[in-house]
């Protein structure tokens, strides 16, 4: 793979596999830009993919909530490299666990504070429309670019606790996902959604159960999204690919 003058924006890219896909656009030769709402360890990240590497890098703080932080990260993109190739919504969490919420104070959902689920769905599923809204007015212009939603298992599962990330990942699976295909189609546009099992970026995903007997590594989500950014996956539109090593396919026993 050569990705070589492609550029590429990945959000939530100051850890995990936002991360390590920009590490990896920029071992295989691409620009890449790094947006997250941490700084300090968005510069240091920064720095070191400038520094070993063929692709260059840039931060941009911006919280995927604040459409007009969406927008300056589009400019800056554009004002650094010239196009957008590539957008890739890695951004996101299950907001009862990003925020911190005691199961003991607020056993049930209908007690959890809304703005607990607020956050949630204004990260998981209204990050990634405006990233969708924002970029694509510079796709257009150029008649071509890619973007990779990133859902989840629990968008088929559900969850009847954490219940604005199976609703947000639906949504980007099965609704923003084949619109942005429609509507990209005859500007050269691509949208496809990256659907994972369990992944290990946190310890606990090694107890979901799948029919390999096995969370994935980050590396195997972070390969799918380069290929479909690959002169290989070029046929890939509007559909949602389920990387969750057979979990959805599983007997359900309730």
């Amino acid at each position: 793979m050569d990705f070589k003058e492609k550029v590429a924006i990945s959000t939530g890219a100051a850890s995990g596999m936002g991360l390590l896909f920009a590490q990896n656009w920029a071992e295989l030769g691409g620009n890449v830009v790094l947006c997250d709402v941490n700084e300090s360890v968005l510069k240091e990240k920064v720095d070191e993919i400038n520094a070993k590497n063929c692709g260059k890098a840039i931060g941009v703080i911006c919280d995927v909530r604040d459409y007009n932080q969406v927008c300056s990260a589009r400019d800056k993109a554009v004002e650094a490299f010239g196009r957008i190739d590539v957008t890739v919504n890695f951004a996101g969490g299950t907001a009862t666990r990003m925020q911190k919420v005691d199961r003991q104070q607020y056993p049930e959902f209908p007690d959890v504070p809304i703005d607990v689920y607020d956050w949630g769905i204004d990260v998981n599923l209204k990050g990634p429309f405006y990233f969708a809204h924002a970029v694509l007015k510079q796709m257009r212009e150029q008649k071509s670019g890619l973007i990779i939603n990133i859902g989840s298992i629990t968008g088929q599962e559900g969850d009847g606790y954490g219940m604005d990330y199976p609703t947000s990942k639906a949504g980007l699976m099965f609704g923003l996902t084949k619109s942005i295909a429609q509507f990209g189609s005859k500007y050269g546009i691509r949208c496809v959604c990256v659907s994972p099992g369990p992944v290990l970026t946190r310890a606990a995903m090694a107890n979901m159960k799948t029919l390999l007997g096995r969370a994935a590594e980050p590396q195997e989500i972070v390969d799918l999204c380069l290929f479909l950014a690959s002169d290989k996956g070029q046929f890939i539109n509007g559909e949602n690919i389920m990387i969750d090593g057979g979990r959805n396919a599983m007997t359900r026993t309730w």
